[in-house]
């Protein structure tokens, strides 16, 4: 399903998710769904990718990640809306503080896009300063908001995806 990208009532968050440990709620697939479906306690979701399979960045001795991306109107402001976000990951068994960074994580929630918000505080920067380098982010975020401009590139989701250099079996739709 798609959505536009920007609703003049409700603000629209685009969320990217992300796991490659298994959770309370089991493999990296199901800990997805289910942090999706706490989502909704924060207001309406409109679009939901597929879930891909991505191959690790940074830290790579690690196992696959399950990415998607979904599309969030929320009535909450984008600090309130990362503090649920931090609180899905924790109830996930998420300890950000443990770990190599980029590393293994049972659930990782990022806010990527808050309508045209730029924002540059310690606790958030918007739009996600490295979303644009990210295959893994770009792959489900074009499918739901491929249209949607970055609000200091000014390109679209679509075009920054294109404009990446693909890697031979780094990002691979698994499931719709």
């Amino acid at each position: 399903m798609a959505a536009s990208p920007h609703n003049d009532q409700v603000p629209t968050a685009a969320i990217g998710l992300g796991a490659n440990l298994p959770s309370k709620a089991g493999a990296p697939v199901q800990t997805l769904a289910a942090a999706i479906e706490r989502l909704s306690a924060y207001g309406r979701l409109t679009a939901r990718s597929a879930f891909y399979r991505t191959a690790p960045v940074g830290y790579t001795d690690q196992p696959a990640f399950v990415n998607a991306a979904v599309m969030l109107e929320t009535e909450l402001a984008p600090l309130p809306l990362l503090d649920a976000l931090l609180g899905i990951e924790r109830s996930f068994g998420r300890d950000r503080a443990a770990g190599p960074p980029k590393g293994p994580r049972t659930l990782d929630l990022d806010l990527l896009l808050y309508n045209s918000v730029v924002l540059d505080d310690p606790a958030l920067t918007l739009p996600h300063p490295a979303m644009q380098e990210r295959r893994f982010v770009l792959a489900p975020l074009r499918e739901v908001a491929g249209e949607w401009r970055h609000p200091i590139l000014g390109r679209t989701i679509a075009e920054l995806f294109e404009a990446l250099q693909p890697e031979e079996d780094s990002v691979a739709k698994i499931s719709e």
